[in-house]
């Protein structure tokens, strides 16, 4: 019977948590996706799999960074079940979120947003998780469904096409 709380607490934690998660797991699918209807899609998928596994008999803890794993799963099966994972359209830029940012802060993070959606999707990907997520070599490699080496040789071209569009840098436009 001390099972069936637990049971109840976990699905209420996270309605409780949903207003406060909810801008926080769409943002991360809004800047690693092709465009807004992936990531709300991908946003509704995360709570519905959250929601099942809240309704468990051994739940996991009903929070942000609980929920951001489940994302990166998320976008990481809808990258492998794409059949054109390699040839999408630039990605549509969200709108800059804190207006009380440094301005040079501000302008560098536009400026890499706008190089990283000329990227090619795969090339996004890996950076993304590299660096934004903070995610291993090995981490990445999973997550995208390569090998390590793989996936090493890709962030090598990655960061080469990083560097090649973003202004000022060697190679990259005025």
């Amino acid at each position: 019977m001390t099972a069936e709380p637990d049971r109840d607490d976990a699905p209420r934690a996270l309605l409780a948590l949903y207003d406060d998660a909810l801008p926080v797991v769409y943002g991360y699918f809004v800047r690693r996706c092709a465009d807004r209807s992936t990531a709300e899609d991908l946003t509704s998928e995360t709570f519905l799999a959250a929601m099942d596994a809240a309704r468990k008999a051994d739940p996991p803890p009903m929070t942000v960074p609980w929920l951001i794993g489940v994302a990166r799963h998320k976008l990481a099966d809808h990258y492998r079940r794409r059949h054109d994972r390699f040839s999408v359209p630039v990605a549509e830029l969200p709108e800059p979120v804190e207006p009380e940012d440094d301005w040079d802060a501000a302008l560098d993070r536009i400026v890499a947003e706008r190089v990283l959606a000329k990227l090619p999707e795969q090339h996004r990907t890996v950076l993304a998780l590299r660096y934004m997520d903070d995610c291993s070599v090995p981490e990445c490699a999973e997550l995208i469904g390569r090998t390590v080496h793989a996936t090493e040789a890709l962030l090598v071209r990655a960061r080469r096409a990083f560097r090649a569009h973003y202004p000022g840098s060697e190679g990259g436009m005025p």
